[in-house]
């Protein structure tokens, strides 16, 4: 039984990499019910392997095969939500761009996910999360001081990408619900990430930024908001920013009398910062976690994945989920009245009650289920 809060919403997700398919995890997760169009069969994903494929019905078609294309646009009439992932004009190309579909379904919300976005002199470039994310700014603050580092692909592709691009589909749904009308959301990684630095831009405005990694309140640039290597070479994570906090931090590490200076002083940072990492390097990470203990100091221990999922508050909150043996995150956020789950993923005639339940027509099931698949467009 499906559950979650997007129960009846249906997306059709033309199956890509990235962003795109954690967006339709994240839908599925909260209940939607999506369907994924793969190319052809040997790039579908084994959502034990795949977890951002988890919670979906594919199905696989021939997007060069005019019959398939057909078929896809009987699918995507039934839809409240169709997500595609393709360089600008593929789609159109294929004969399954917005304005063909959004003839035939005016309540269509029609998500487009790109690095680059739909228009602009780089939207037929070539890219990635690193490339994305380097023209916003962001790149640029994250890191030492001798080299902007990639914060893996969680900036870009998947707050900057694929957290938007939900939050813009369901914004579509709920003004389509209220005026008949669908729309196009065009979501690029660039846009998103320059969103998801707001805050840099208000603390240049305050004067409390410096155009340099590890000068800055939360760059690693403050003693009391960094990471600190410990005696058995693991690491401890400190926060401690509000004055009570550092007070009981100072107090828990025996530095009371000897970091004396005023916590903001940034002229004193470095020095503070000498004296943090002697200390942390003084005791193993467990020895620092028992020191600690449930003080306000805004403190936690760096842990690896492994770890994570052993840790008591994660355990506690069933932060983590085991399925067909691959350990993996569990649906975020919580739902009081309609908890979110994973779905299961049906393939090829496992599907096919699903596209009836549609009302998808006999000959476009047929064709979607048993058509041929071959080239992948790009």
């Amino acid at each position: 039984m499906t559950s979650g809060p997007l129960q009846g919403l249906k997306v059709v997700e033309f199956a890509g990499i990235g962003p795109g398919p954690f967006c339709a995890m994240v839908l599925s997760d909260m209940g939607a019910q999506v369907i994924r169009i793969d190319r052809q069969a040997s790039t579908a994903m084994n959502p034990a392997v795949h977890v951002d494929g988890r919670g979906r019905r594919a199905i696989v078609a021939n997007l060069k095969d005019s019959r398939s294309v057909e078929a896809c646009l009987a699918l995507c009439d039934q839809a409240d939500i169709v997500i595609e992932s393709y360089r600008p004009g593929v789609m159109e190309r294929l004969g399954l761009g917005p304005q063909v579909m959004l003839a035939r379904n005016a309540r269509l919300i029609y998500g487009r996910m790109t690095g680059w976005g739909q228009h602009g002199p780089y939207a037929q470039r070539a890219g990635h999360d690193i490339n994305y994310i380097a023209i916003t700014g962001a790149l640029a603050d994250i890191g030492p001081r001798d080299k902007p580092v990639p914060p893996l692909n969680l900036v870009g592709d998947y707050g900057g990408g694929a957290m938007m691009l939900a939050v813009g589909l369901l914004a579509g749904v709920l003004n389509a619900r209220s005026t008949g009308q669908g729309q196009v959301v065009d979501a690029a990684i660039t846009d998103g990430t320059c969103y998801l630095t707001a805050i840099l831009y208000k603390l240049r405005a305050l004067g409390q930024w410096q155009e340099q990694r590890a000068a800055n309140l939360l760059d690693g640039g403050a003693p009391f908001y960094d990471t600190y290597r410990c005696a058995d070479g693991n690491f401890v994570a400190i926060g401690a920013i509000e004055p009570q906090f550092y007070a009981l931090l100072l107090e828990k590490t025996g530095l009371a009398d000897t970091l004396t200076q005023p916590q903001m002083d940034r002229a004193s940072w470095p020095q503070m910062k000498a004296v943090f990492e002697r200390t942390f390097a003084s005791k193993s990470r467990a020895e620092w976690v028992r020191v600690m203990g449930d003080a306000d100091t805004c403190f936690a221990p760096v842990l690896n994945a492994a770890e994570a999922a052993m840790d008591p508050h994660n355990i506690a909150r069933e932060t983590f989920i085991e399925l067909d043996g691959v350990h993996q995150p569990a649906p975020a956020p919580r739902f009081s009245r309609t908890p979110s789950a994973v779905q299961a993923s049906l393939q090829g005639d496992a599907a096919r009650e699903t596209l009836v339940d549609w009302n998808v027509d006999a000959a476009a099931i047929d064709y979607l289920l048993n058509g041929r698949a071959s080239d992948q467009p790009h």
